[in-house]
């Protein structure tokens, strides 16, 4: 079941054109990766699927009834603000303490919901925003950069957790990622951006295709293979190549 079609996406900013002529789908319970140098459009890409950005051309069909869990790129709370994890998780969800208590599980941070936001670490903090996005079961989670700030254990862990939670939930995922190092290990398919669709297929696909090494060289080849991991079991729809 295809949950998300971009048909010739253009986007533009005044007479600036980030975006033109994007093509993408996401299938349920896929991990689609969108990786880009900055400027690429990637973020724009991301708003513009969620209704944040209006297409200068083509269209954004989401599968009807879809329901759409949302990770930001960063969201600063003022430190001394006393708020705390369960709170901080209920301000935008009609949610109980159970609902909360089981996204903390299934983020892998049963133990937070009393903690201050204040308290957590940056890795912490990540895992609390995505369990909010949990909270009202998503068809589909949407990250954007959602390891910026993190160290590179931080980052591949927190890729880890994101399988887990498709494993768990059967959730689509498609997320922006700047950490080319690992995040081939957890993802089904990848976009690789720039203005346009360079190329996209499995992370070996993408790896070793000339526009991908063209943006960011040859070098992170070496780096994936301490995260990569092969696909032993099956997902809906997932592990295609493009076209």
């Amino acid at each position: 079941m295809t949950l998300v079609t971009v048909t010739k996406l253009s986007v533009a900013y005044g007479a600036n054109t980030v975006l033109r002529d994007v093509e993408l789908a996401v299938s349920a319970g896929e991990i689609v990766t969108i990786v880009g140098p900055n400027g690429s459009g990637k973020t724009s890409l991301l708003r513009a699927i969620i209704g944040a950005t209006p297409p200068a051309k083509g269209t954004v069909q989401l599968k009807p009834g879809l329901k759409v869990g949302y990770v930001p790129q960063r969201l600063h709370i003022d430190p001394t603000l006393p708020i705390t994890v369960e709170r901080f998780m209920r301000l935008t969800a009609p949610a109980d303490r159970r609902a909360c208590t089981e996204a903390l599980q299934a983020v892998g941070m049963p133990d937070l919901l009393t903690r201050q936001m204040s308290q957590l670490s940056g890795g912490q903090f990540q895992r609390v925003l995505l369990a909010r996005a949990l909270i009202n079961e998503p068809d589909i989670l949407l990250l954007d950069e959602a390891t910026q700030g993190l160290d590179q254990p931080g980052s591949a862990a927190f890729y880890r957790q994101i399988e887990a939670v498709r494993e768990q939930t059967g959730c689509a995922v498609l997320m922006i990622s700047h950490d080319l190092h690992v995040v081939m290990s957890a993802s089904d398919r990848v976009v690789c951006l720039n203005g346009h669709v360079c190329c996209q297929g499995t992370p070996a696909v993408v790896a070793s295709a000339p526009e991908y090494r063209a943006l960011f060289g040859a070098g992170t080849g070496g780096a994936l293979a301490l995260y990569r991991h092969d696909h032993d079991h099956h997902h809906h729809s997932s592990s295609k190549a493009a076209e």
